[in-house]
C-alpha cells in the first residue's frame, strides 16, 4: 500500500497545531508574568499621571493634562531635563572613550595576566553603587584626599563635592565597567586575520582601527552606549550623593516629588516623560548609526 503525500498532510497539520498549542502552554506563565509585572504597573503610573494633585485630598481621580503642561512651562524643569541630558551625553562619551581602548587591548591580550584584568573590571560591579558613592564623597570632600592634595601643593582647598564633575565621575565609574565588557565581547568576535590583511597592505595601526575594526564593533559599541547613556539617564544615588540638594537630576526630583511632596500624579507624569525621553533617543540612535554603517 502507498502512501501520498496528500496522506500525510494531515498528520503533519495536526503535529503542527500540537507543537503550536504546546509552545503556547509553556509561554503563557511568562507572557501572564510580563502581563502582570511591567504592562499592569505602566498603566497605572500612566492612570496617576492623568489624575489631579490637590496639597489636602492629595491625588483626585479626573482626566487632564495639566501635569505635563506645568513641566513642559516650567523652566525649572526643563532646567533639570537639559541637565540630565548633559551628564547623561558626557557620561556616555567618557565611557566610551575611556572603554574602547581597555576593550581593545583585552580582547587582544594573550597574556596569562587576562583573566587578572578582567576581574579587576568585574569586581567593581559586586560592590553596591551607594558604597561606591561613599569613596567618592570621602575622596572629594572637605579634608578628604583631593582638598589635602591641594592644600600641600597650593595652600588652598580643591572641594569637588555638589559639583557636576563630581556626578559625572561617579556615574563613569559605575557605568564603565559595563562599556568594556559589552566592547570587549564584540571586538573578540572579530577575526584577528582581517586586521593582519589590513596591516599586510600598508596600513598603520590607527588606520586598521579606524577603517576596519571601528566599523565592525560599532554594533557592539552603540549597546554599550545606549545601555551607558540609559543607566545615566535613571541614575538617582550618584546625583543624590555627589550632586547634593541643589543639583537637580530627573530621578531625584522624581522621588522627592513622590515621597516628600506627596503629588503623586506629577511624579507619575514625570516618570513617564523620563521613560519616553530615554527610549526615543536610543530608538533613535539604533536606528541611525545601522543605516549609516551599512554594507
Amino acid at each position: 500500500m502507498s502512501v501520498t503525500t496528500a496522506d500525510l498532510a494531515p498528520a503533519r497539520a495536526g503535529g503542527g497545531s500540537r507543537g503550536i498549542s504546546a509552545a503556547a502552554t509553556f509561554l503563557a506563565p511568562a507572557t501572564l508574568v510580563v502581563l502582570v509585572m511591567l504592562i499592569a504597573p505602566l498603566l497605572l503610573v500612566i492612570r496617576f499621571s492623568l489624575n489631579r494633585y490637590d496639597p489636602t485630598e492629595l491625588m483626585i481621580e479626573t482626566v487632564t493634562g495639566a501635569n505635563y503642561l506645568r513641566f513642559v512651562t516650567d523652566p525649572f524643569y526643563l532646567k533639570v531635563m537639559r541637565t540630565t541630558l548633559g551628564v547623561a551625553a558626557a557620561s556616555t562619551v567618557i565611557c566610551l572613550v575611556l572603554g574602547i581602548p581597555l576593550a581593545y587591548r583585552l580582547a587582544r591580550m594573550q597574556s596569562r595576566w587576562k583573566t587578572a584584568c578582567m576581574l579587576a573590571i568585574v569586581l567593581p560591579l559586586f560592590i553596591g553603587s551607594t558604597v561606591r558613592m561613599v569613596g567618592w564623597m570621602i575622596l572629594f570632600a572637605h579634608g578628604g584626599l583631593v582638598d589635602n592634595i591641594a592644600k600641600r601643593l597650593t595652600g588652598d582647598g580643591f572641594e569637588l563635592m555638589y559639583t557636576t564633575f563630581a556626578v559625572i565621575a561617579g556615574i563613569v565609574s559605575i557605568n564603565l565597567p559595563f562599556v568594556v565588557l559589552t566592547v570587549q565581547s564584540t571586538l573578540e568576535t572579530i577575526d584577528t586575520r582581517i586586521e593582519e590583511a589590513a596591516e599586510s597592505l600598508g596600513a598603520p595601526p590607527g588606520r586598521r582601527f579606524w577603517r576596519v575594526v571601528w566599523p565592525l564593533a560599532l554594533p557592539g559599541t552603540a549597546t554599550a552606549g545606549i545601555l551607558c547613556f540609559i543607566l545615566a539617564m535613571n541614575a538617582y544615588a550618584t546625583p543624590y550623593l555627589l550632586g547634593g540638594p541643589r543639583f537637580a537630576m530627573m530621578a531625584p526630583i522624581l522621588y522627592w516629588e513622590f515621597s516628600t511632596n506627596n503629588n503623586w500624579p506629577f511624579a507619575s507624569a514625570l516618570a513617564l516623560i523620563l521613560m519616553s525621553t530615554t527610549l526615543g533617543l536610543t530608538a533613535c540612535s539604533s536606528l541611525f548609526i545601522p543605516r549609516r554603517y551599512r554594507v
